[in-house]
């Protein structure tokens, strides 16, 4: 029987080889390695970033994510901005901020990173309506025209090469308030404001609709989305979130709109673990694998498929965190 062994290697080894060879594809798929397209999407731990910081903004320009301003652990407000490299997975410093906020509202649009509102204090009572803005192709942030309301813990999303700021708080009193600000003239405009008055949101544009998510208002989580529509000027209700947040972000990966983060606001509350997408073909959420270490006050980007989650605090109130995560999600399911 030894010759019958002998000449059954050859097959297995070459059956062996063609099953590793036509797993590669399958592992490499999406463009990173450590997300296979088959495997059921998860997050993990890159390297850790620079700062320990909550309440911060992040926006991400090319292979670049750019975390902006919060608190350092000692409380104090910060313009520091770090960069991350997402081919390299290293970070590095950038330049700083004109103005130290915390809770800013971040988007990027036309390859530059806009900073908008936020505390300029550790207590909550000085709020600014400053508009930041840093080109990364010469190094340098500049002002811009201020929106006639001065807010934080709101959101800027960019659409059609414009910025919609939406919702936030003055003075401990939350606001429905959403102005538009054209970059190419510099002017702010005002537009219909939502139905709830909400800080604390978090904001996303998918298919030619702003969303405006989930937030606080009274010390109490809502689930609450609203939808806006530039072309119109009108809102109406989106499906609901399924976990009432605040302190949270979102980002739109893979065709959906991705909530992630925040924190309980009631007694004994902790921060919030799971994880949900939002997929307006089918109009309903559905709950994604919870973050390795749930946040609030984080830095929230997309790239393609990958999600990424960058610092915030652990634990609600004054905590801080390093944490970078990364989570890739399969395509859409078709209908």
């Amino acid at each position: 029987m030894s010759w019958l062994r002998a000449a059954l290697i050859p097959r297995r080894i070459a059956a062996v080889a063609l099953i590793v060879l036509l797993a590669i594809p399958a592992a490499c798929a999406g463009g990173d390695p450590g997300i296979a397209a088959s495997a059921k999407p998860t997050w993990r731990a890159l390297h850790s970033s620079l700062l320990r910081r909550t309440e911060v903004g992040a926006g991400r320009i090319g292979r670049f994510i750019y975390v902006v301003g919060g608190f350092l652990p000692s409380t104090e407000t910060t313009a520091a901005v770090e960069r991350y490299d997402i081919g390299r997975d290293r970070w590095t410093r950038a330049p700083s901020m004109p103005i130290a906020v915390n809770h800013p509202a971040v988007a990027v649009l036309g390859g530059r990173l806009y900073v908008y509102g936020g505390y300029t204090d550790s207590d909550f009572n000085q709020v600014t309506a400053a508009l930041q803005r840093y080109d990364p192709a010469t190094a340098r942030w500049t002002r811009l025209e201020p929106s006639p309301t001065p807010r934080a813990a709101a959101a800027l999303v960019a659409a059609g090469g414009l910025l919609y700021a939406v919702g936030g708080a003055a003075g401990g009193t939350p606001l429905p308030i959403l102005e538009r600000f054209d970059p190419d003239n510099g002017r702010w405009r005002s537009l219909p404001p939502m139905s709830v008055a909400r800080e604390h949101i978090a904001g996303a544009a998918l298919a030619g609709r702003i969303y405006v998510l989930g937030g606080r208002t009274g010390g109490r989580n809502l689930r609450v989305v609203e939808r806006f529509d530039p072309a119109s000027g009108d809102w109406n209700r989106a499906p609901s979130l399924g976990v009432a947040r605040s302190g949270f972000a979102a980002v739109v990966a893979a065709g959906r709109i991705v909530a992630f983060g925040g924190e309980q606001t009631t007694p004994g509350g902790t921060t919030i673990r799971p994880v949900e997408a939002f997929d307006t073909r089918r109009g309903r959420w559905a709950r994604l694998p919870g973050m390795l270490t749930p946040r609030h006050g984080l830095g929230g980007v997309s790239d393609g498929r990958r999600v990424y989650a960058l610092e915030g605090g652990p634990s609600p109130g004054f905590a801080f965190s390093d944490a970078t995560e990364v989570i890739g999600l399969p395509s859409p399911p078709r209908r």
